[in-house]
């Protein structure tokens, strides 16, 4: 069935977050993507040459340079009550705000095996277009939780007192020196502040990656989407 110029205006207003909160909608564009996140989601609707123009597919696109293919999906139902295994890796944000990084998080976590991840309240919609693009399909196999990260980790540790909680710090100790353990919380931070103080305090293992060479000028710091990779490829390597 041809699409109507009121699915048009729909489409196009799941890019803001309210009316994907209203809906309890979202959007992916392109094929693979829409493909992909089918093994994972509803789709409720499908827009490419079939029922739509390309005029009309660019109206309801968010890209510069629209792909041809819209797909609208139900989002998973909220739950705010994960408990994490003490035999898998769980990555938590902390205030990451960027939709890039956050996609690229989304992403290196299922490359990584990774089947969960818990945000702060303030952390990137997941269902941003911008993210959904980013994870190239990867939402499908990683779900994320959004909660009160420090009641959350409060509660968290009381149900597992021995569960590891890893960050990544600038004064931590060398990842390459550090003994890693199977599972644990892998903390990630903020783009511009890192880890708050109150998560800062919870951890029990402090990780630093050392900058080549030693002692040269550097960079302050690594983007929190390349950390994430450099966290999770060092676990999986201790693993194998």
């Amino acid at each position: 069935m041809q699409i109507s110029k009121n699915d048009i205006k729909r489409v196009r207003q799941l890019q803001q977050k309210k009316f994907r909160d209203e809906t309890g909608l979202f959007v992916a564009e392109g094929r693979k993507a829409v493909d992909e996140l089918q093994k994972g989601f509803e789709l409720t609707m499908l827009i490419d040459e079939g029922n739509a123009t390309a005029k009309e597919i660019e109206q309801m696109s968010g890209l510069r340079s629209p792909q041809g293919v819209i797909g609208v999906f139900r989002q998973r139902v909220a739950q705010d009550d994960f408990i994490p295994s003490e035999k898998e890796l769980t990555v938590v944000l902390d205030d990451v705000q960027d939709p890039g990084n956050m996609g690229t998080i989304i992403r290196t976590a299922d490359w990584f095996g990774v089947r969960n991840i818990v945000c702060s309240s303030h952390c990137a919609d997941c269902y941003n277009p911008k993210v959904v693009q980013a994870t190239m399909g990867a939402l499908a196999r990683v779900r994320v939780f959004y909660t009160d990260l420090v009641p959350w980790l409060q509660h968290t540790l009381l149900s597992l007192p021995t569960l590891p909680l890893y960050g990544t710090l600038l004064d931590g100790n060398d990842i390459y020196q550090e003994q890693l353990s199977e599972g644990g919380l892998i903390m990630m931070g903020n783009e511009g502040n890192g880890l708050s103080e109150p998560v800062r305090s919870m951890l029990t293992h402090k990780l630093r990656f050392p900058s080549y060479p030693q002692n040269a000028d550097t960079s302050e710091s690594l983007n929190v989407g390349i950390a994430t990779a450099i966290v999770l490829a060092e676990f999986r390597r201790r693993m194998r």
